[in-house]
């Protein structure tokens, strides 16, 4: 007698699927594991090629002995009462110096495209591809903030004194917002020009206009009208003043008056928004090359 063995059903159950949060946050350990490798990657260059940052340091430098001694002559009240030449052009060498080294962020991603690292990077097994623009940004911030102490020590060597706690951490939120904006312009250059020497010849020809066209060398009052209101359309313009009012006053707030505009007076915390306007504008006109060559 025969007998047919049937095998037991296999006992089928739903399991709850509760693996959407670990692996979110997978995704999130990954990205920052991911950019802080990328990050590491700029720094090793940089410990190779250490000559960007030195000439980062000394050309700063250079700016406020020689442009501070040029003009250590100039007649009194011109720059304020009591106020010397190497006091009043501190705060614009610091906002220049922040504001070239991150108009220079895109030159590292675009020698990695041209030399095809970049496309070896996209083709990679990335958690996100903007951890390629985040290690710029990381980057670049962090230079700018070791140019800007030195600047600040410099200053005060020189005689031009030394802000508070307070005040220095203004200056620290004011260089980057500065800078954040300004890298994100160089990074959507970066990936809309064709290559580094379009770009190149972009960051020469953005500087000096940028620089004269601010309140860098020279106090709004001593320009014609029409550079006046060129010079307050200009975003650095607004970091200048700030970290010049800081420098010279210890008591400050948010309705502090930082500067006089052809329009009107402008208030400490106006020319904060007038920066975070300019890094949200810039974000948001970046974000469709970023996409198109992330995609």
């Amino acid at each position: 007698m025969s007998s047919t063995l049937t095998p037991p059903k296999p006992d089928i159950r739903l399991q709850p699927q509760t693996a959407s949060q670990p692996v979110a946050s997978s995704l999130f350990s990954d990205f920052i594991q991911e950019t802080l490798a990328l990050t590491k990657r700029l720094f090793i260059q940089l410990q190779r090629r250490p000559s960007t940052l030195i000439a980062g340091i000394i050309q700063p430098l250079m700016w406020l002995v020689l442009f501070g001694a040029l003009f250590q002559n100039a007649p009194q009240g011109l720059f304020g009462n009591s106020l010397s030449y190497g006091q009043f052009l501190g705060a614009g060498v610091i906002v220049f110096t922040a504001f070239a080294g991150a108009l220079n962020a895109g030159l590292p991603v675009m020698f990695d495209r041209e030399f095809g690292f970049l496309n070896r990077l996209l083709v990679a097994p990335l958690a996100s591809r903007f951890s390629i623009v985040a290690a710029s940004a990381i980057y670049i911030i962090a230079l700018s903030f070791i140019q800007t102490a030195v600047i600040v020590t410099a200053s005060a060597l020189l005689g031009a004194g030394l802000p508070n706690i307070l005040g220095l951490s203004a200056i620290a939120l004011i260089v980057f917002l500065l800078v954040v904006g300004v890298t994100a312009l160089s990074l959507g250059l970066t990936f809309a020009l064709p290559g580094h020497v379009e770009l190149i010849a972009v960051i020469f020809v953005t500087n000096l206009p940028l620089l004269f066209a601010s309140t860098a060398l020279a106090p709004l009052s001593f320009m014609p009208k029409w550079l006046q209101i060129v010079a307050t359309l200009n975003p650095l313009s607004y970091a200048i003043e700030s970290i010049r009012y800081l420098y010279l006053n210890s008591d400050w707030g948010l309705g502090s008056v930082v500067m006089q505009a052809p329009w009107g007076a402008v208030t400490f915390g106006a020319a904060l928004l007038v920066l975070i306007g300019f890094d949200a504008l810039v974000l948001l006109a970046i974000q469709p090359l970023l996409r198109r060559r992330f995609a």
